[in-house]
């Protein structure tokens, strides 16, 4: 587990989905039941809808039109944020997370959730886990129109939020937002080791990765 220079963070700023949450949710969601709905409402086979899906997500996979419940539900003519009802029991914090964010509001850390969620989205879960009280911000990349994947992103969160990147820590599980941030300079990155707690833990590559947040505690 890597060792934080905590004297040295102000700000942290955490992703939502395989961060705080287990990825499983969205993950199932996408890959499962969304399908199997489209089958069903389309009378087509579950292959068949799987063969229309998976070119279209890997089209837009890394725009902000991935993440966008209004675009998905145009796109497919379905309503992805009743379906996303459907499956909502399975939305389930880490249970590492909750003591994780106590320890920071407790060490005066600025915290902000930065996430590429929809706000539909972000609703969603907010309704089901209560995280809205650990957090400074709650921000949605849709508020400026551009994914955490974009350096657009980056700079529109420092005139919104005033962070030094210097001195903030920044935890996410996509490697390619790690990028764009580190690319933007900030300074303190951790990867996060097993996002779906029904899947393997994955390959963190260059970053430093966290598998349980009780080690990190400031």
């Amino acid at each position: 587990m890597p060792q934080l220079p905590w004297t040295n963070i102000d700000t942290v700023l955490l992703d939502m989905d395989g961060t705080l949450l287990d990825l499983h949710f969205d993950n199932h969601f996408w890959l499962e039941h969304l399908p199997q709905r489209y089958a069903e409402l389309h009378s087509i086979s579950r292959q068949q809808a799987d063969d229309e899906l998976l070119p279209l997500f890997h089209a837009h996979a890394g725009q902000l039109n991935w993440y966008c419940t209004d675009f998905w539900s145009r796109e497919l003519n379905l309503s992805v944020r009743d379906l996303k009802r459907e499956v909502a029991h399975l939305i389930a914090l880490r249970p590492d997370a909750e003591s994780f964010l106590q320890a920071l509001r407790a060490a005066g850390k600025r915290v902000a959730l930065i996430t590429n969620a929809h706000r539909d989205s972000l609703s969603l879960k907010l309704e089901r886990i209560q995280l809205a009280p650990y957090f400074d911000r709650l921000i949605s990349s849709h508020d400026y129109g551009f994914p955490k994947e974009n350096q657009q992103f980056w700079h529109a969160l420092q005139a919104d939020f005033s962070f030094d990147p210097a001195r903030s820590l920044f935890i996410d599980d996509s490697l390619p937002i790690l990028r764009s941030a580190r690319d933007f300079g900030v300074a303190h990155l951790l990867a996060v080791r097993q996002p779906d707690s029904h899947k393997p833990h994955k390959d963190c590559e260059e970053f430093a990765a966290v598998d349980d947040y009780r080690h990190l505690h400031p």
